[in-house]
């Protein structure tokens, strides 16, 4: 069980933000093939839909934001992220979460977090960043109910109101 948590919050991981460093010092060369496949899987992803793999096609959204689903959202990134993601732009183990609204929609990101499979296994965004961070996000099990939370606890990440 406790692996199973922990591959989750890897998986997890994988999904948010972008896998990039510093800014500063010195990089590490990127294998070109490898920067290749990933600008590559990435451009169609811009014409395509960008509403992701899955059920949701329209989230509503919440203006302002609902404190239930905040505070829910807060307890189940406590308890099924936080190992693995901050709240920065930083990378953990995942990509931190910070902009993440901004770059995908609200209907990617709950699509990505209750299809985590045939996301990472198809959806060119996913793919893309799959490859990057190397890291593959198990599925957490949650409801529809959660992502949502979860989404609304990403918005307030990113000062939404």
């Amino acid at each position: 069980m406790d692996k199973r948590f922990l591959y989750a919050i890897l998986s997890f991981a994988v999904f948010f933000g972008s896998c990039g460093g510093s800014s500063t010092g010195d990089k590490t060369v990127q294998n070109e093939s490898s920067t290749a496949a990933a600008q590559e899987a990435s451009a169609p992803a811009a014409a395509a839909d960008d509403k992701g793999i899955g059920k949701f096609k329209d989230v509503q959204l919440t203006h302002p934001l609902d404190e239930g689903m905040l505070a829910k959202g807060t307890q189940i990134f406590d308890v099924k992220c936080s190992s693995c993601h901050k709240l920065t732009d930083e990378k953990l183990v995942g990509p931190g979460w910070k902009g993440v609204t901004d770059r995908r929609t609200p209907e990617w990101i709950m699509n990505f977090v209750t299809n985590v499979d045939e996301m990472l296994d198809k959806d060119p965004e996913a793919k893309a960043m799959l490859e990057l961070c190397m890291v593959r996000m198990p599925n957490q099990n949650l409801s529809d109910d959660d992502a949502r939370a979860i989404l609304e606890y990403m918005r307030k990440n990113d000062n939404k109101k």
